[in-house]
């Protein structure tokens, strides 16, 4: 697989790094550059994804910024670890396939973390269940234009969670949201070298 992989430091502007990610859809479509796997963080932004409520904003103060991503409404801040990506579905065109790949390749991560994690097929993301209570560690929200995928997914590692009181969390009022840092206090500076080793491995099946 030919896929260029690409982690930033610092923390990286949301326009910019959508610019890139719809500059390199285009040129991936024209077969002139290669696939994507980009690792970041974004400082404290809060997202609507094309499915969202206004009455999901239960802080009218926030800057609302509107993508054309799916899902609802999620905040990006420090301490969250982003995985966006450019990756071509062409030959196989297998959207739920390919949704199933990102679940297993972040719940396999948090394995080695011995975190255990699951998928929902009636809300998309990644979820952690302790003593009845449900909370998303993880959340994912993508886009395919010409069978191209892009935008990525959102793993909570030690990031502030005040921020979620704001909104309806991806629209999903029953349950919460949690990070790694919460649930299992382990050093988690090496996730983003295991998970893209995870997630370019289960690209190939």
């Amino acid at each position: 697989m030919n896929i260029e992989i690409k982690k930033s430091i610092k923390p990286i502007n949301y326009f910019d790094a959508i610019n890139l990610l719809e500059k390199r859809l285009e040129d991936l479509h024209k077969n002139k550059d290669k696939e994507l796997i980009w690792t970041l963080e974004h400082n404290e932004i809060f997202t609507a994804g094309t499915s969202y409520k206004e009455n999901e904003i239960l802080d009218k103060s926030i800057n609302l910024i509107k993508t054309n991503r799916g899902g609802k409404i999620t905040c990006h801040a420090p301490g969250q670890l982003i995985c966006y990506f450019v990756l071509d579905l062409r030959k196989k065109k297998d959207i739920r396939k390919f949704i199933s790949c990102i679940e297993k390749s972040i719940i396999e991560t948090l394995i080695d973390y011995k975190i255990e994690t699951f998928s929902d097929k009636d809300n998309v993301g990644i979820w952690y269940k302790k003593n009845h209570t449900i909370n998303k560690v993880a959340a994912i929200g993508i886009r395919v234009k010409k069978w191209i995928a892009y935008h990525g997914f959102a793993i909570n590692i030690n990031n502030n969670l005040d921020q979620y009181k704001k909104i309806i969390p991806c629209g999903i009022e029953n349950k919460g949201i949690t990070n790694l840092i919460s649930i299992a206090d382990n050093n988690y500076s090496n996730l983003d070298n295991l998970l893209i080793e995870k997630f370019t491995s289960n690209l190939k099946i």
